[in-house]
């Protein structure tokens, strides 16, 4: 087989996705391992490799004598081409294994239009898709991340999940299945239900999920891999926090990611000189769902700063509230290469922002503007969703107005100002309080984009926008059932693949999809009664549905 793959890689775009041996990779011995995990991301190397999840599980797995985990990501259509011309199965950048020789292969789910993805590897690895068809010889198929909060439209090509945290329980997973890898396929699911925040499908059970009580102890790879080709995010990461404390009620986030934790700023920083010696990565990038939040942030941020701006490493503080200390603290730290400030204000108007819990007011993000353009900063971008619950044209108006003021006050200090306005659709996502909401439809979505268009226009303003179908297909299979699984099936055998790239996205296939399953997907967009039973009622988060009710209506 190796023979072959070396024969092929130079008839693909990338071929550096596929061949491993990064820096930092870990290299087992493979007939000396007894259990053999495949850790899967359903989208492209440079994309999984960006992602903090599918490294600490690595990590953590590969510091197992007795356990050995390669990494396999999802083929550009180039290499799947080859796969089939040359009767290949999609291997590991490892040992370029087939998947089929593995005991376990875990993907990391963390965005819906993955989902034809995770068909075409299962297929690609020869593996049969449903979890019904699979035998005693084949691996178990495992899912974790953000979107097995509602597992169900997936649900029956998966053996079990991982709800809540899965670096808390992935060993157990892991031993539990070497110590019955003579059993039979059911049982090992049996034995799986019994632990704490897993699910199995077939089994139907409910589960509380997992989570990570202290964060400062937790594992964390220090020695990451370096990927051969740019990622989307090429930089040194440290997680200093979980949870966040808002609880804006559209941020599935916000509400599945609780309790609050912080970690130890003494660990951080020994975890931060882990990595710069072990990377050599230019940015460090201290990250959580509000960095601004951390207790010691100032602190922090500022040692980091004056410890590494000889080395001419930047410190980046992403996820920062819109106020004056938040800016001026990330420009002070971003010494060696000033960037652009984000804002996400979400809604143009203070009422709208009330209704969905942004606990932001103008003033708020007028006095962090303005610190921002006098400390020399010209870019701003600003994020907004369209379509949220009670929306007016006055509040699409207020978009514009804002984005007009902001455009004003940074002209008053340089003519290199500039405004970049992200629109995207509002999807209401399981387990926050606007679960219950309705989802605007593709037409009032484009009608939308139009109006703000045509109302903010200017030289020194950019306005772009998510596209209408994908945010329609994101808020199909986030609120969907098990139904959807014949969509996705039929969707990928017309040839839909890698959704989440536009240049990919494939919608008159998708609504193709949808008509031969005779599945309407407009059912899933509609606003839902508050006692009707939900997908994923069986998912315990530790929020109550009732903390959810009264938070959606707090009157």
């Amino acid at each position: 087989m190796k023979e072959i793959i070396e024969q092929i890689l130079p008839n693909v775009q990338k071929p550096a996705r596929y061949i491993g041996n990064e820096l930092n990779s870990a290299h087992k011995d493979w007939d000396k391992t007894s259990f053999k995990v495949a850790i899967a991301y359903p989208d492209t190397y440079e994309i999984g490799m960006s992602n903090l999840g599918i490294q600490i599980l690595y990590d953590i797995l590969n510091q197992e004598k007795d356990i050995l985990a390669e990494r396999v990501f999802a083929p550009w259509p180039d290499m799947e081409e080859q796969l089939i011309t040359n009767n290949l199965q999609l291997f590991s950048l490892e040992s370029w294994k087939p998947l089929t020789e593995f005991d376990l292969i875990g993907f990391g789910l963390g965005h819906e239009l993955t989902y034809t993805n995770i068909i075409n590897m299962l297929k690609l690895g020869n593996i049969p898709i449903w979890q019904k068809d699979r035998q005693d010889n084949h691996p178990l198929i495992m899912g974790g991340g953000p979107c097995v909060f509602n597992p169900e439209p997936i649900a029956d090509f998966f053996d079990f999940f991982v709800i809540g945290e899965a670096e808390e329980v992935i060993v157990e997973i892991a031993e539990r299945l070497r110590d019955s890898k003579l059993d039979i396929r059911n049982s090992k699911l049996d034995a799986l239900a019994k632990i704490p925040g897993i699910y199995v499908p077939s089994l139907n059970n409910k589960v509380t999920k997992r989570y990570i009580k202290d964060l400062t102890p937790a594992p964390y790879p220090l020695t990451p891999i370096i990927p051969f080709i740019e990622a989307v995010h090429d930089r040194a990461v440290v997680e200093i926090m979980r949870g966040c404390k808002w609880g804006c009620k559209f941020c599935q986030a916000a509400w599945t990611t609780r309790p609050v934790r912080e970690k130890k700023m003494d660990k951080i920083i020994q975890i931060a000189d882990e990595l710069i010696k072990n990377s050599g990565h230019e940015e460090l990038s201290l990250v959580s769902l509000s960095t601004s939040d951390y207790s010691q942030i100032q602190e922090l941020a500022n040692t980091l700063a004056k410890k590494y701006e000889g080395k001419r490493i930047n410190i980046s503080l992403p996820s920062m509230r819109t106020n004056t200390f938040s800016i001026n603290l990330a420009k002070d730290v971003a010494r060696v290469r000033p960037s652009g400030v984000t804002l996400a204000p979400e809604a143009g108007t203070q009422r709208l922002r009330d209704v969905i819990g942004k606990n932001m007011s103008e003033e708020n993000i007028m006095d962090g503007i303005e610190s921002a353009f006098s400390a020399g900063i010209s870019s701003i971008k600003l994020y907004f969703m369209i379509g949220l619950p009670t929306e007016t044209e006055e509040d699409l108006l207020g978009i514009c107005a804002l984005a007009q003021k902001i455009i004003a006050a940074g002209k008053k200090h340089t003519n290199r100002a500039r405004v970049t306005v992200n629109l995207a659709t509002f999807i209401p996502k399981p387990h926050t309080p606007l679960q219950w909401a309705r989802q605007i439809s593709i037409e009032e979505t484009l009608e939308k984009q139009r109006f703000i268009k045509q109302n903010l226009r200017g030289k020194s303003l950019t306005v772009r926008w998510h596209d209408a179908s994908a945010s329609f297909l994101e808020g199909v299979f986030a609120r969907g059932d098990r139904k959807l699984a014949l969509v996705i099936e039929k969707a990928w055998q017309l040839g839909c693949r890698l959704d989440a790239w536009s240049e990919h996205l494939k919608f008159d296939l998708w609504q193709k999809a949808f008509n031969e399953t005779g599945i309407n997907p407009d059912n899933y967009l509609r606003e839902r009664s508050t006692d009707e039973e939900l997908p994923w009622d069986f998912i315990d988060t530790g929020v109550p549905k009732e903390r959810l009710l009264r938070a959606a209506n707090p009157d």
